[in-house]
């Protein structure tokens, strides 16, 4: 498989993106006959014009998780070469998809999540987060606490074909839930932090974390892929009082 050379590091694949955006024209509106704005063209209020005449905008990769719209998320992520995962832009690359993981209390994020279309997702399951769902909810799920993994150009097989559809998350579409079918197990293989070999099998719980993250890599979102009757925002109840 042919890889991508970071030249220098990650700046030629963010220029490319940004060219992209810079590019992205306002679509025409399907209830009138003008054209509407886009978000990016929205109005900002005094405390935002002044606070980036002050501060620099923020650059990926991001300390937050990109939402559904941006184009980052739609985008073929690229591998990284081998020799660059020891580079410090790679390495902070992972810190920073840690960090902003356990920040936001999620099990997995990917590399485009915080703004870079790069071939890496990080996953943990730790006890704290799996002693919040009830037993109920863990034997049905068929979930068990896991430790940290980083997976860097990751490739995966079926094991077990049989699908089971449960309700599943995701921070880029940030208050909403559906149910999507996924495979029962599955073995991931890829390179760690360091570089290394590694291979994870996986079932139940731990194998949805690894799909719906290789569906990142593939610019998939789970909307593209859940049963539509089933999606709901979580906040619905509270909506109501």
């Amino acid at each position: 498989m042919a890889v991508c050379r970071l030249r220098p590091g990650l700046a030629w694949m963010l220029d490319s993106l940004r060219w992209n955006r810079a590019f992205l024209a306002p679509l025409p509106c399907r209830s009138c006959s003008h054209t509407c704005s886009s978000p990016a063209e929205k109005q900002r209020t005094y405390w935002q014009y002044l606070r980036r005449k002050v501060l620099k905008p923020p650059t990926p990769p991001y300390s937050h998780v990109c939402q559904v719209g941006d184009p980052i998320l739609r985008s073929l992520a690229a591998p990284v070469e081998p020799s660059q995962i020891a580079s410090g832009e790679v390495q902070t690359l992972i810190r920073t998809l840690v960090r902003v993981m356990r920040k936001e209390q999620c099990v997995g994020l990917s590399a485009p999540q915080v703004g870079v279309p790069l071939q890496i997702f990080v996953a943990e399951f730790p006890e704290r987060l799996f002693y919040e769902h009830t037993p109920s909810m863990r034997q049905a799920c068929q979930m068990a606490p896991f430790p940290l993994h980083v997976v860097v150009n990751p490739s995966m097989r079926v094991l077990d074909s049989q699908l089971v559809s449960f309700p599943e998350g995701c921070k880029s579409i940030s208050g909403f839930s559906a149910c999507v079918a996924r495979y029962q197990a599955v073995a991931v293989s890829g390179l760690n932090e360091v570089g290394e070999q590694f291979s994870w099998p996986a079932s139940g719980w731990a194998a949805r974390i690894i799909q719906h993250e290789m569906d990142h890599l593939q610019g998939v979102l789970y909307i593209d892929k859940m049963d539509s009757r089933t999606f709901v925002n979580l906040q619905w109840e509270q909506l109501n009082e």
